[in-house]
């Protein structure tokens, strides 16, 4: 997100732009500044963000997963290298799906009342030479106050934000377990995830994650991640959000709801912006991905 230098030097309006793109595309995304000092709660919100779904169970009948211990860094290595691998399978098997994707973004004031709102809605799917495409369905002019979305918010929305760390980028993450956690009806492994080196911002950089992930004990697969982008500098900032995930046709678990609530701090001004981005009607064209157990 980048500063809005129409009417006023640091007016910035948040870039969202959707998911025809999503895995190798771009999307907005929202998340605040760096803070390398900053924790996070060691437990999940009892409540998920409003209108979410509750993830549904996994496949029954399984073989339950190790009870990982602190002192047995052999299981969590596996462990990690199994989500990991899943994430870069899952992010492959995504380009293979049709999808709906509808984002909202509001800027709020005092009251947290809306004083603008960018929304976009649009169909992912292929020509019928199997190119991908996507056709937006619904695109009326931005009315967002102190926001303009950028080229970063795009890639965060297309790539790190749905995806947490896939096996390829693990080696540029310190990845520490933190324990066990029950989520709605999943009990999962938690990680906390930081990059080991966050580059100087620069508009089509590298973006990185940092923040938790929850990982299902019996699919070894990402069902949630918390946290927040990077990197960014005092004109472009990236709000804190959760992303949460469903099991689509009892193999892959897909981002379904993406939510923010954040304040954004900039130069001479803040600027308190929520964001709702919603993944529906998930239809396969093709796919010949193995997802790892």
């Amino acid at each position: 997100m980048t500063a809005d230098r129409i009417c006023s030097p640091n007016r910035f309006l948040c870039t969202l732009c959707l998911a025809g793109m999503l895995f190798g595309g771009n999307f907005c995304k929202p998340a605040t500044g760096l803070a390398q000092t900053e924790q996070y709660p060691r437990t999940v919100p009892t409540q998920s963000p409003p209108n979410t779904r509750e993830f549904p169970l996994s496949n029954a009948g399984r073989q339950a997963a190790p009870n990982v211990q602190r002192n047995s860094p052999l299981d969590i290595a596996q462990i990690i290298e199994r989500f990991t691998e899943n994430e870069s399978l899952l992010r492959k098997e995504f380009a293979n799906y049709i999808y709906r994707q509808e984002v909202r973004m509001q800027t709020l004031g005092l009251d947290d009342r809306p004083t603008g709102e960018y929304y976009r809605l649009s169909e992912v799917s292929f020509t019928e030479s199997g190119q991908r495409r996507e056709e937006v369905k619904r695109l009326p002019p931005s009315t967002l106050q102190g926001l303009q979305i950028t080229p970063a918010d795009l890639e965060d929305f297309g790539a790190t934000k749905p995806f947490a760390i896939t096996r390829e980028d693990a080696p540029l993450y310190f990845i520490e377990y933190v324990g066990r956690e029950r989520l709605d009806e999943l009990d999962t492994y938690v990680f906390e995830v930081r990059p080991k080196r966050v580059p100087k911002f620069q508009q089509g950089g590298k973006r990185f994650f940092m923040g938790r992930v929850w990982v299902d004990t019996q699919d070894l697969m990402v069902v949630k991640s918390a946290g927040r982008t990077l990197p960014e500098d005092k004109n472009n900032k990236f709000p804190r959000f959760e992303s949460y995930r469903e099991n689509i046709e009892g193999r892959f678990w897909f981002p379904t709801y993406v939510y923010a609530d954040d304040v954004l701090e900039f130069p001479t001004s803040s600027v308190h912006i929520r964001l709702e981005i919603r993944y529906t009607n998930y239809r396969r064209f093709q796919t010949d991905v193995k997802i790892i157990d």
